[in-house]
């Protein structure tokens, strides 16, 4: 069990049971919630948005039991969003432009917009992270023309497949769902590991993450990577099949992101932590075994992704029919909301798929990583919250050296050598 799955209250109360026990004593001294302190919340909501993935549970979940309401944020909304595309730019108008305050968000994107990459004009937009809101639970998928090719783990079977493919004139893609994301760089790792270059070898696409099925159907890729329920579809749509879990790729790898304006937090601050404690109430909740059944009713609803429960409910168990005969019960890959420090939002982490977003080229290699880590991870927050909560946080910003499935191993204090070893040999 890790550390912030500890809470105290008159002695130590262990796991998420107890942490939503503490919450709940909390809102009874304090019917504001947690941050119900002073004047309490400066504003009574947010707009967030959201992609319709099993990832943005947290959100879903504050909303309909009204936790948010419970921090005293009656008045937030969740709006379901297009694409990431879409997210990016309504984070650049901001909610007094007809915009959103914050978003459910791939882990890159809030660098990548705050430091102008991927804005029009390459205006920057100052961006906060203020938790993690899961690990792992990404699946890579391919068509259904590749199942004799027991395409899986190791990507070489796929890469004589691919070269076959092209021999006789036929185009080969690989979606995924926004350019230096984290499903741009899970595909893009397995690739390379595979020997095939990702910018050479095949073309990469962008495809929102609910048109990833329809687009496979009528054969605009060979493979995918997102989250679910996509991947669980393409199987029971009998169009493709799951190749691996990304938490094959590195266990218990970061994924999503709960990112604010930066502008939001500064002038809202106790909206800001309530908002935060309601989102770290609802992640409890969420990863409690007894309320899985339940939360896949939940995200199926039409109002979030709109599927059936069915659809959701199985890997959210740990239950993986890969579609090819395989099938795991008890999935060390299961996706986490609250376990092993979900939530925290570990710095090395964020230095981790910025030193990634360096070697496909989103960022310049003489980037000051630790200077744009220090402006856009806000864990002291996260840290501010959690002690309010009686929630232990973990000892340190980073998790240590981190093993992925092909030996290779990321050295936070050394990111240089890690890149060195993928043939890069010029890291600021």
């Amino acid at each position: 069990m890790s550390s912030v799955e500890h809470t105290t209250r008159r002695g130590l109360l262990k796991g998420a049971a107890g942490a939503l026990s503490l919450a709940a004593a909390s809102r009874v001294a304090l019917p504001g919630g947690a941050f119900a302190q002073g004047a309490g919340p400066e504003v009574k909501g947010a707009k967030l948005g959201f992609i319709a993935l099993t990832d943005a549970a947290p959100l879903f979940v504050a909303k309909e039991k009204g936790i948010f309401a419970r921090h005293g944020m009656p008045d937030v909304e969740v709006l379901k969003q297009a694409s990431w595309g879409t997210t990016r730019d309504n984070l650049v108008l901001g909610s007094e432009g007809n915009g959103i305050d914050g978003a459910h968000i791939l882990t890159p994107m809030p660098y990548l917009i705050s430091a102008g990459r991927v804005t029009q004009n390459n205006v920057p937009v100052p961006m906060y992270i203020l938790a993690r809101l899961n690990l792992a639970g990404q699946c890579i998928s391919v068509a259904k023309e590749h199942m004799g090719d027991k395409v899986a783990l190791d990507a070489k079977p796929f890469k004589a497949a691919l070269e076959r493919k092209k021999a006789l004139g036929k185009s080969v893609k690989a979606a995924m769902t926004f350019p230096g994301g984290t499903h741009d760089l899970w595909i893009r790792y397995w690739l390379a590991a595979g020997g095939i270059d990702p910018d050479k070898d095949i073309e990469t696409i962008v495809v929102p993450p609910p048109q990833m099925v329809a687009n496979m159907k009528v054969g605009t890729m060979d493979c995918f990577c997102v989250c679910e329920p996509w991947n669980e579809q393409l199987i029971t749509q009998g169009i493709g099949y799951t190749a691996l879990t990304t938490g094959e790729l590195w266990k218990d790898h970061p994924e999503k992101a709960l990112g604010m304006r930066a502008s939001w937090v500064d002038k809202y601050p106790n909206a800001a932590k309530a908002l935060l404690a309601a989102v770290m109430e609802a992640q409890q909740w969420c990863d409690k075994p007894e309320n899985r059944d339940e939360l896949a009713g939940i995200v199926a609803k039409r109002q979030w992704i709109n599927v059936p429960a069915t659809d959701v409910v199985k890997r959210m168990k740990g239950e993986f029919d890969y579609g090819d005969g395989r099938k795991v019960s008890n999935s060390p890959h299961i996706m986490k909301y609250w376990a092993d420090d979900a939530s925290y939002p570990y710095k090395s982490h964020d230095l981790w798929f910025l030193t990634e977003d360096i070697r496909w080229g989103k960022f310049d290699p003489q980037t000051d990583t630790k200077a744009l880590i220090e402006k856009v991870n806000r864990e002291d927050i996260w840290r501010e919250v959690a002690k309010t909560m009686g929630v232990t946080a973990p000892s340190s910003t980073s998790r240590g050296k981190e093993t992925f499935f092909d030996g290779k191993v990321f050295d936070p204090a050394d990111p240089s050598a890690y890149l060195n070893s993928l043939g890069i040999k010029k890291v600021a």
